[in-house]
This record gives structure tokens, C-alpha cells and sequence, in this order.
């Protein structure tokens, strides 16, 4: 990729500023030839083509079907104005920088701060992209600084509000007209493997390996492809076992552990958290975000509580300061 200060900017439409100082050339990240020489792509390829080649990829990766076209929308407005056709070798720093400000300013179509950052986020991942392939010989997008948005922290329980919890979900446990063993077994679950609720919905029986009674434990699967790099194995409390039998006996359970709609285990969730006398709702979200704050409070390492999660790199490093912030003991 040319570095030759004289290059036209492809953003001719812009009064030109000042040039960035260029960045001090990383390290080059190790190439994986085998994946490389798949890719048709070099520095003199159109944009047009490397955005569909890159698109085509990485719709066979873990990432949700709507990343996947957000990244191409973003990446068409990104030909919209450096033309279809430009070759990628040709994109410095500083066309991406003014860029960034004709979205902000020059568009004419409102960017709000949180579409700015996504869009920001799909050029480092593409530029990223063509650097490790062995596209192009620097990535112009590396030096390129995020613009984090500000948005609230999740709802989580405190430590009170997680035995009032398990006390109202015992209640029902053990209620003398109706015993109903599901409320507690739902709320154990969430609470120490922090899944999502598809992840939830999608449990099988032949997903919870009991082989040791000691530790027993729950197989994330996913029946896409796509999405095998998410599996994983998570830890069960080994005193859920009896609690499964009891609720398994209660609802004939055969094969999926929760043979109801994701909203029939929201209305449960629901009434537990009124019966605990919460002052919002208790959700699958709220029982996701309080584990990961317990296991952070209690030592789990980073990259550990990420794929106990079963979250990307990318989506990541927005949840990991939210975490670190609501672990943090008060002032």
C-alpha cells in the first residue's frame, strides 16, 4: 500500500485539513497462508470487490446474520463516497479520517454517536481484515481512535436481591397446592452460567453432562455451523442435579430441557421478581450481567468470563468496561 504523502485524497469532495502525522508502522500480524491464498485480493483490487469478498467470509464466521449486514451497509456508504472502484491499496489514514468526518458533518444524513461508533468498528474489523489476508501492506484503519458511546449500565441484582430471589423462587418450589420446581431451576441456571436466552431455549437433555456427580456441567451447541466456535462447556452446581430430577418429573421432561416459549420463562421470571419485591423486572438479561459480575468480584479471569459468555473479541470490548465497572466495590 502506497505511503507517498503527494496520493490524491479519494475524499476530493472535502476541504483539505491539515494531514495526520503518519502512524509509526506496527508490527505486520502473521499471515495464515493457507486462509490467504483463498482470497483473490490484492492491494490493486476495487473496493467493490474486496467489501463482497470480506462480506462472503464473514458470513461464514459466528457472527449474527444482522452484524453481517450492518458491516455491508456500512461499508457501502463507505463506497458511496470513495467510489466503487478505488483500489484498497490507495486508502491511507487520512482518507479514512475525513472519512469519519463527512459522516459526521458533510453526509447531510444525521450519524448519531452510536451509529458513528459501530461504523467506525466495521472499518478497523475490514481494514484488520485485508492486513491479515496480506492485502494490503499496513492497515490504515489501526491508528484510527474508537468514539465510545455512553449508555447506561445494565440492571443487575445485589447480593440481597439475589437470596430474595432464590427465597421466592423456593416459595414456588415448595408451595403446598401447586409445587413447581422450574422457577428455581431456571434462576440457578442463569445465575451461574450467565447464558443468553436462545442459549437457554436451545438446552437439551443430552446437553447436561452428569457423568460426575461432583461436577456437573452444561454443553452450549449450536446447530449452525457458523456458530460452532461459541460452544462451550459451563459448570453446574452439583446440587441443580436433584432439582432437575424433581422438575423433570413434574413436567414429563424427555428431550429439551424448557418445552415452553421463550415468553412462557419471561412470565416466570417475571413473577419471581415480583414475589421477591423487586423494583424492576427480573429478566434473563438481569440474571446474565449479575453472573458475570459475581464471577468477575470473585477473581475469573478476563478472557475465561469471555468465553464462559460466549461473546466475540469485538463485541467484547464494549461489555468488559461495563463489567469492570459494576464490580467495582462502591467509593
Amino acid at each position: 500500500m502506497t505511503s507517498d504523502s503527494t496520493q490524491l485524497s479519494l475524499f476530493d469532495a472535502l476541504p483539505k485539513t491539515a494531514e495526520a502525522p503518519a502512524p509509526a508502522k506496527a508490527p505486520a500480524a502473521p499471515i495464515d497462508q493457507a486462509r490467504a491464498g483463498q482470497f483473490k485480493i490484492n492491494a490493486r483490487t476495487p473496493l467493490a470487490d474486496a467489501v463482497k469478498t470480506y462480506l462472503d467470509d464473514l458470513a461464514t464466521t459466528p457472527r449474527s446474520p444482522h452484524t453481517v449486514k450492518s458491516f455491508g451497509y456500512d461499508l457501502n456508504i463507505l463506497m458511496e463516497f470513495a467510489t466503487a472502484q478505488r483500489p484498497v491499496g490507495q486508502i491511507a489514514f487520512r482518507d479514512l479520517e475525513n472519512f469519519i468526518e463527512w459522516l459526521q458533518h458533510g453526509r447531510g444524513v444525521p450519524c448519531n454517536a452510536k451509529s458513528l461508533s459501530r461504523r467506525i468498528t466495521t472499518l478497523k474489523a475490514f481494514f484488520k481484515w485485508l492486513d491479515e489476508i496480506g492485502a494490503i501492506d499496513t492497515d490504515p484503519a489501526a491508528p484510527i481512535t474508537q468514539r465510545p458511546v455512553a449508555t447506561p449500565l445494565p440492571d443487575i441484582l445485589t447480593d440481597e436481591q439475589v437470596q430474595q430471589v432464590l427465597a421466592a423462587a423456593s416459595e414456588l418450589r415448595h408451595h403446598a397446592e401447586k409445587p413447581d420446581a422450574r422457577p428455581l431451576l431456571l434462576v440457578k441456571l442463569l445465575l451461574k452460567t450467565g447464558i443468553k436466552k436462545s442459549e437457554c431455549m436451545a438446552v437439551k437433555l443430552e446437553h447436561i453432562d452428569l457423568s460426575d456427580s461432583d461436577a456437573p456441567a452444561l454443553w452450549i451447541r449450536y446447530a449452525d455451523p457458523r456458530y460452532h466456535r461459541k460452544e462451550r462447556k459451563l459448570r453446574l452446581e452439583p446440587a441443580w442435579v436433584p432439582l432437575l430430577q424433581e422438575y423433570s418429573a413434574q413436567y414429563q421432561i424427555a428431550h429439551v430441557l424448557f418445552p415452553c416459549t421463550a415468553r412462557n420463562l419471561e412470565y416466570v421470571l417475571a413473577d419471581v421478581g415480583q414475589r421477591a419485591g423487586l423494583p424492576k423486572q427480573l429478566s434473563f438479561e438481569m440474571l446474565r450481567w449479575t453472573c458475570a459480575v459475581v464471577d468477575r468480584r470473585a477473581g475469573l479471569p478476563e478472557e475465561t468470563l469471555r468465553h464462559k459468555l460466549g461473546l466475540s473479541e469485538e463485541r467484547w470490548h464494549e461489555v468488559w468496561p461495563k463489567i469492570e465497572k459494576l464490580a467495582a466495590p462502591p467509593l
